[in-house]
C-alpha cells in the first residue's frame, strides 16, 4: 500500500469499526481453541490480532506474524511481539508447522494467490484449519483499492474453489459486511465519479466516536448472525477451511 495510507492504516486499526468487529468474529471462532495452537497471522500489521489472541490466553511463543512492510513488523514488536517477521506472503519460508493460520485482507495484495495459497497449505499441520478473508466483488472497485495496491476483489465462489484447489476442505464459506454493502457501493460509485485523486487518500476513517461505534455494534450484531445464517453478499467474502489428510 502507498506510504501515507499505510501510516493512516496504523493510526486506526486498532479501534476502526471495520477492524475491530473482524476482529472480533475471528476472536469468537478461536476462543475455544486449545491455548497452546500455534497461529500465523498473514499480513499482521502491527500485531493487534496477535495481541488479543495473548490477551485472550493463548501461549504467545507459538503466535507468529509475517508482513510484507518493515515499519510493521517494527510496530508489532515494540507491542512486544517476538514471532513476527518481515516476509513476502507468497513465499513465507517459516519452518515450524501450524495449526491455524489467518489472512485478512492479504490475498488481494498478491500477484499471484495461487502460489500463496499452495504456500500457507503447507504451513499447515494436518486437520489444520486456514481462515481467508478477502474484499468482495470487483463492481465494488474503487480507488481505496488502487491506494492499498490490490490486484482483485473475489466472489465468493472464485474464492471456495482456489481454496478447494489446494487440498483444503471448506468448512464455511460466506461473505460479510452484508448491511453495509449498499451504502458502500452507492458511496464509492459517487466517489469514483468526484474523486480528487490524493496521496494516501482513501475511504478508511474513524469519523466521530458516535459513528464509529455504531457501525460496529451493526457489525457485531451480523457476526452473530454469521454463526446461524451465511450471506448473499457483502463487502468481504471469506472461507474457512481445513487441510485434509
Amino acid at each position: 500500500m502507498e506510504e501515507n495510507f499505510e501510516k493512516k492504516y496504523h493510526d486506526v486499526e486498532t479501534n476502526h469499526w471495520w477492524f475491530k468487529s473482524r476482529r472480533k468474529y475471528l476472536i469468537d471462532l478461536l476462543k475455544n481453541s486449545p491455548k497452546d495452537s500455534k497461529i500465523l497471522d498473514i499480513g499482521c500489521s502491527s500485531g493487534v490480532f496477535l495481541k488479543d489472541l495473548e490477551n485472550l490466553g493463548f501461549d504467545s511463543i507459538n503466535l507468529y506474524g509475517i508482513d510484507i512492510s518493515e515499519k510493521a513488523i517494527s510496530n508489532s514488536k515494540k507491542n512486544g511481539l517476538t514471532n513476527t517477521f518481515v516476509m513476502d506472503a507468497q513465499n513465507i519460508t517459516l519452518t515450524e508447522k501450524f495449526d491455524i493460520i489467518v489472512a485478512s485482507d492479504c490475498l488481494e495484495h498478491l500477484e499471484n494467490d495461487t502460489k500463496a495459497l499452495n504456500n500457507w497449505e503447507s504451513l499447515l499441520k494436518q486437520n489444520g484449519k486456514m481462515y481467508v478473508f478477502v474484499p468482495a466483488f470487483m463492481s465494488l472497485w474503487s480507488y481505496h483499492d488502487e491506494v492499498n495496491m490490490h490486484y482483485r476483489r473475489y466472489k465468493k465462489n472464485e474464492l471456495r474453489l482456489k481454496i478447494e484447489n489446494e487440498n483444503l476442505k471448506i468448512i464455511k464459506s460466506s461473505y460479510w459486511n452484508f448491511f453495509l454493502f449498499i451504502p458502500v457501493y452507492v458511496f464509492r460509485k459517487i466517489s469514483s465519479i468526484f474523486h480528487q485523486k490524493k496521496s494516501g487518500e482513501s475511504d478508511i476513517t474513524i469519523g466521530n466516536s458516535f459513528l464509529n461505534n455504531t457501525l460496529l455494534q451493526l457489525l457485531i450484531f451480523e457476526n452473530k448472525l454469521l454463526k446461524m445464517i451465511n450471506f448473499p453478499f457483502g463487502v468481504s467474502t471469506f472461507c474457512i477451511a481445513k487441510k485434509r489428510n
